[in-house]
């Protein structure tokens, strides 16, 4: 426990990447299973963990400590994990029951194998059996807050550099195997054979585009270039083979269980790549429901009966990498995606479509059919060289995302909260608002929340108005000072908007983050509710 301690401390704490990716591989080589492999599932979010909630961990500090200390102590450091590590008081310990030689592999084991009324005793004996960081890294672990600046693929990124492989092996192998890993770690480590999948249906490294930048069209002749609608789902993966069938996400997770109407409708073999959708189909004109309907049944282990009858989903399809059992990833797209139109034609058609090409001669002429789609769900244009092989990753030229520009607002700061990892000494997330009429005249309605799109340099300016113009406290939030006269403004971009009944707003927005701040305006000249639900009506409600 210890070693992975010092890990998380170490990597909260290093803003470079490639840093990160050192600290990472040497972890895993140096530690020995199985705690390298649950540490790996940790930082991967695959780790099948009993869960510890927020609540209990704040009701067992509060038997040993005032309850004002600690929402005060809470406040300045922002992070719950972090917070009681700092503050729990140990007692006296006798040395057997120290937990500097506590291995991680222990104390997984041992939360795994809890009933629900032990589950209480334990977290306070290993509370009070660690060390500041080993509460910390505990607490991060059990509460599932394990928010350090490591990206999954990072952490595959690493095990490519432990055993020098390519990180594609990596991610082919990944999603057929379960923590701890040992049989991965063995190949990496020279001492055994390439672990054998248990399913022939495995994750396949999607190809990614790159934006298309101020000038990248001028060197490009459209003569080369296919171009297809940008969908606004979840990119997926189909892979069915031996009888087996597997719905991945674009990162690999396997979300079959949430979509069996699609899996359950595939009869054929190969690997698909293409779009999850919700509602009708484009060659049916039937209208395809919004992005906000597809989340209805994202992340769920099971889907009711009324809610594959409320929200079909579809697959969308544009490329194909497996005909049959013949990978054809190394034929060009023009290739690919005349085998593609013949699997589709043969497909279930109320769960499998063919999404079409665009004809265009010139970049001028895309840019018009670009602002003014023919879908509901077309948030832009995808540019695909006619020649291009399927490459897993992100090489620049191949393929290009052309997207719409986002809508913007100017609102209003009314809520702040503390950030995580580095940002957590910092207020970071923020909730705006927009002027709705009300029975005593204007008041400011939340409308989103945002905690990007600013610089560091802007932080500051946004973190010292928190500080200064806190007008009210609700445990870590802030209510900051915003009147007509007197507030922060700034301009927001967002893809898109929906209604909601969620809300008290009445809107949903997609992807919000602060794009500028407007130190010129005063919050009266902010925007209001009506300009934004003017904007579902007009049809900003089509995601971007």
């Amino acid at each position: 426990m210890y070693a992975f301690a010092q890990l998380l401390d170490r990597l909260v704490l290093t803003p470079s990447r490639n840093a990160k990716l050192t600290l990472l591989t040497d972890y895993f080589r140096a530690t020995p299973d199985p705690d390298r492999g649950i540490a790996l599932a940790a930082l991967a979010g695959t780790l099948d963990l009993k869960g510890v909630k927020p609540a209990m961990i704040r009701e067992l500090v509060l038997e040993r400590m005032d309850e004002v200390l600690f929402r005060y102590s809470y406040d300045y450091v922002g992070d719950l994990a972090e917070t009681v590590a700092l503050v729990w008081d140990q007692g006296e310990i006798k040395p057997e029951k120290s937990g500097q030689d506590l291995s991680l592999g222990e104390v997984v084991q041992q939360m795994q194998t809890l009933g629900k009324r032990e589950i209480r005793n334990a977290v306070r004996g290993l509370l009070d059996r660690l060390d500041t960081s080993g509460r910390f890294a505990f607490l991060k672990l059990v509460t599932g807050g394990l928010r350090i600046g490591v990206s999954a693929r990072l952490a595959k990124q690493a095990l490519a550099e432990l055993g020098s492989k390519d990180i594609i092996e990596i991610e082919t192998l990944w999603h057929g195997l379960k923590p701890p890993y040992e049989p991965l770690f063995a190949w990496l480590e020279g001492k055994s054979d390439r672990p054998v999948l248990a399913t022939p249906a495995i994750f396949h490294s999607v190809m990614l585009s790159t934006p298309v930048g101020d000038n990248d069209l001028d060197a490009l002749d459209p003569v080369d270039y296919a171009a297809e609608w940008k969908w606004d789902g979840i990119r997926v993966q189909l892979s069915r083979a031996s009888g087996t069938c597997r719905l991945y996400s674009r990162s690999g997770d396997d979300i079959s269980n949430a979509f069996p109407d699609i899996v359950d409708a595939a009869d054929f073999t190969g690997v698909i790549d293409g779009e999850l959708l919700v509602g009708g189909t484009f060659t049916s004109n039937r209208p395809t429901a919004s992005f906000s309907d597809l989340q209805q049944r994202l992340n769920r282990k099971t889907v009711s009966g009324r809610m594959l009858q409320d929200y079909p989903a579809f697959i969308r399809a544009y490329d194909l990498l497996f005909e049959d059992d013949v990978d054809i990833r190394g034929q060009s797209f023009v290739e690919r995606r005349q085998k593609l139109e013949s699997l589709i034609a043969g497909a279930k058609p109320d769960r499998f479509d063919l999404s079409p090409l665009v004809p265009f001669t010139s970049w001028a002429e895309l840019e018009r059919l670009r602002a003014d789609p023919p879908d509901a769900v077309i948030e832009g244009i995808m540019l695909k060289r006619l020649d291009s092989t399927y490459q897993a990753g992100r090489a620049k030229g191949p393929w290009f995302k052309w997207k719409r520009d986002p809508y913007n607002v100017d609102a209003v700061l009314m809520y702040a909260q503390r950030g995580h990892g580095k940002r957590s000494s910092y207020y970071s997330d923020f909730t705006f608002g927009v002027w709705m009429s009300g029975e005593d005249g204007d008041q400011l309605v939340p409308v989103g929340k945002a905690y990007f799109g600013f610089t560091d340099a802007e932080l500051d300016v946004l973190d010292k108005f928190v500080r200064d113009n806190t007008v009210e406290r609700f445990g870590p939030v802030r209510s900051i000072r915003a009147e007509p006269d007197f507030g922060f403004v700034v301009e927001v971009a967002f893809e898109g908007i929906n209604r909601s009944g969620r809300h008290k707003s009445g809107v949903a927005m997609r992807f919000p983050r602060i794009s500028r701040l407007r130190t010129d305006k005063l919050p009266r000249e902010a925007d209001r509710l009506e300009t934004l639900v003017a904007m579902i009506d007009g049809g900003a409600n089509l995601p971007i």
